[in-house]
């Protein structure tokens, strides 16, 4: 029987007060910059019709023959709509959004370069052969910074989304951010909006900061995934809003042989005070996890209308591990499922790959959890010879109506402590609950 609406929201204000208290934070303030330039002095026009990609690559040149200067560059982007294909980034720069700015992308897909597959995937993450390049691009770079006064970055991406439902693509469509091999990175303060697929993507990247950003996208909007560190370290993602058409949230590390042989983990991430919405995970790991997800810290989350609260999801072929993950302080109104630990989600991207490199899902913990209006309250199944271990469930408290339905679990051992509804015997009936205290 779900309890009364008093108490619930007397739960709900409990952890977002705890969170007000203590606001531990990681996220930096990017400096000023040595020099200061602005896009409409290398002859962009912000009308909305003009396209502008060379006035950005000429901005960017100008700022990486200037790299020397104490500092580095601030590229400003003045108010308006700047129409642009797709461009890069050099290192010891800001690229700064005005209040009213809108970096547009151009609709016309010529004018989208094409570039090689992610070593880890192998191919595009799609289709094989190259991949589309992301509309904000960087490879290699250091001390960089994308911010400002909550200007918008537009991928418009419906026509990519329109070619996806219609089979038309003939490759895999460009995220909207993506810095690949990159170090001391800050996002903030900018909204993104409308991605042709991934929104933020840093990959092979460490000292990563993303912070008060909002990334939104319709809810029918195909793989729209919000935010997702791929094979990097060091990442803290905090104090934003996602509402997209896929995972809010989703931590990568590569895709069954290629990732395997890639070998680089995600690492040392921590996520807290994210809120949003979407038809799938808020916080998802995986699935492409073969290079390994550890170490990731994830509280303070306020999700609503979900397809699945928490979602972790890896498939045999995969290889790689996932363990040592906290998730914590979480509030759910309105999901399929509370959680769901999976392994048997997520394609393959080709016959190559190994079926007997089975995943390694050990050590996850998830406490601190109120959800109502939730219709299955979660499934753990892992795989019959790589059982998942060490799964702690404590204080998680899901309700919704008479008719929730129960916990589903095989293959996992565990414990858990105050979950309603009752839980799995799997993990009721073992001997580690000491571990779950700790």
């Amino acid at each position: 029987m779900a309890p009364p609406t008093l108490c619930l929201l007397a739960a709900v204000l409990l952890l977002l007060l705890s969170s007000a208290a203590t606001q531990e934070t990681c996220s930096g303030v990017a400096p000023r910059r040595g020099a200061w330039v602005s896009l409409a002095s290398f002859g962009a026009v912000g009308d909305g019709r003009t396209l502008n990609t060379a006035a950005f690559a000429r901005a960017v040149a100008r700022i990486e023959r200037r790299r020397g200067a104490r500092g580095g560059t601030l590229l400003y982007v003045p108010p308006g709509v700047w129409l642009t294909g797709p461009f890069n980034l050099t290192s010891h720069m800001t690229l700064f959004l005005a209040r009213g700015a809108v970096i547009r992308a151009t609709q016309d897909t010529s004018n989208w370069p094409l570039i090689d597959p992610l070593p880890p995937y192998g191919r595009g993450r799609e289709l094989p052969g190259g991949r589309y390049m992301s509309l904000i691009h960087g490879n290699g770079l250091q001390d960089v910074f994308i911010t400002g006064e909550n200007g918008t970055i537009d991928g418009q991406g419906s026509v990519w989304w329109d070619m996806w439902r219609k089979r038309t693509l003939l490759f895999t469509r460009p995220h909207l951010l993506e810095l690949m091999y990159s170090t001391d990175v800050i996002i903030s303060d900018v909204v993104f909006k409308d991605s042709p697929f991934w929104n933020i993507h840093p990959v092979y990247c460490s000292n990563v900061v993303i912070a008060n950003v909002t990334v939104l996208a319709p809810r029918d909007s195909p793989n729209t995934d919000g935010i997702d560190p791929d094979s990097s370290s060091n990442v803290c993602i905090e104090d934003s809003y996602i509402s997209t058409g896929d995972d809010l949230i989703s931590i990568k590390s590569g895709w069954d042989e290629y990732g395997i042989a890639f070998a680089r983990p995600s690492s040392g991430i921590t996520i807290r005070r994210i809120a949003g919405s979407g038809p799938f995970a808020g916080f998802a790991v995986g699935s492409e996890t073969s290079g390994g997800v550890e170490n990731i810290l994830v509280e303070h989350l306020n999700f609503f209308s979900m397809g699945v609260g928490i979602h972790i999801k890896t498939n045999s072929g995969r290889g790689g591990f996932i363990r040592n993950i906290t998730v914590s302080e979480v509030t759910l109104n309105g999901a399929r499922y509370g959680l769901r630990i999976a392994g048997d989600v997520g394609g393959h991207p080709d016959t190559s790959y190994n079926p007997s490199m089975l995943p390694v899902v050990d050590s996850v913990t998830i406490k601190n959890v109120w959800g109502q209006n939730i219709r299955q309250a979660g499934l753990i199944r892992g795989i019959k010879n790589s059982a998942f271990s060490h799964i702690c469930l404590s204080n998680v408290k899901l309700y919704g109506g008479t008719s929730i339905g129960p916990w589903k679990c095989r293959a996992v051992s565990g414990a858990t402590l105050d979950v309603q509804p009752s839980p799995c015997t799997e993990l009721a009936s073992t001997s580690e609950a000491g571990f779950c205290t700790n």
